[in-house]
C-alpha cells in the first residue's frame, strides 16, 4: 500500500501487523514484532530476513518515528529498540504520557480496540514472482512504525505493554477480529493494496 507523506518524503509503503497486549507496567512502554519474516501478508508481500539490517544500522531506533495511523502530524512516542532476530523486526517503544493522543492510544490498546502495528518504508530491493504474484522484499528503508487499527500481517504481535499509573492501568489480552466475513475482508484488503500500488 502506498501513502504519500506530502513534501516531507517521497511515497512510502506501509505494512500492517496486529498487536497482542498482555501486561502493562510502570512507564508506558510496549514491545513486540512490527514485522515477521517469511509470512505472506494480505497484500501479497513477503519480508525476508535481513531486509531491515542496513536501514537500522543507518538510522537506529531513534531515527524511526513512532506515529499514530501513519500520520506524520501524530507522533505519539519514541522507539527505544528496533532489532532483527530470527523471527522478524522486534520493536520496543514508549508512548509519551504528556501527549493527549498517546494517552488515548494506550487506553484503546488496553481495551483491545487498537491492536495493530504497521511499518512505513520504501522498497530498496525486491522482486515479484510472476506465477504467485508474491513480492519478496529483500531490502527495506524503514521510516516509521505506527500503531494502527487494521492489521495486514496476522503473525506479528506485540507481547507486552508497560503500565503508567496515571493512565488508569488495566490487565487484558485481546486480538483484533476482522468483520464477520474474514475471507471477504482479506480479499478487500488485497484489492485495496493492489490499487494503491498502482
Amino acid at each position: 500500500m502506498l501513502q504519500r507523506f506530502g513534501d516531507v518524503a517521497p511515497e512510502c509503503e506501509v505494512k500492517f501487523a496486529p498487536v497482542n497486549l498482555q501486561t502493562v507496567e510502570a512507564d508506558g512502554t510496549f514491545s513486540g514484532y512490527a514485522s515477521v519474516f517469511g509470512q505472506v501478508d494480505l497484500g501479497q508481500d513477503l519480508v525476508m530476513p535481513g531486509a531491515f539490517r542496513d536501514s537500522l544500522a543507518e538510522r537506529g531506533a531513534r531515527g524511526v518515528k513512532l506515529l499514530f495511523q501513519h500520520d506524520p502530524n501524530e507522533p505519539i512516542g519514541v522507539w527505544l529498540e528496533l532489532a532483527e532476530d530470527a523471527r522478524g523486526l522486534f520493536a520496543k517503544g514508549r508512548l509519551m504520557p504528556e501527549v493527549t493522543r498517546a494517552r488515548e492510544v494506550l487506553s484503546l490498546m488496553r481495551a483491545g480496540a487498537l491492536d495493530g502495528l504497521s511499518i512505513g518504508f520504501r522498497t530498496v530491493q525486491g522482486r515479484t514472482d510472476p506465477a504467485s504474484g508474491v513480492r519478496r522484499l529483500d531490502k527495506i528503508d524503514l521510516w516509521e512504525i505506527s500503531i494502527v487499527t487494521f492489521p495486514m500481517l496476522p503473525q506479528a504481535r506485540v507481547s507486552a505493554v508497560k503500565r503508567q499509573s496515571a493512565f488508569q492501568p488495566r490487565e487484558g489480552q485481546s486480538r483484533l477480529r476482522a468483520p464477520g466475513d474474514l475471507p471477504g475482508f482479506a480479499r478487500a484488503l488485497r484489492r485495496g493494496a493492489a490499487l494503491m500500488r498502482g
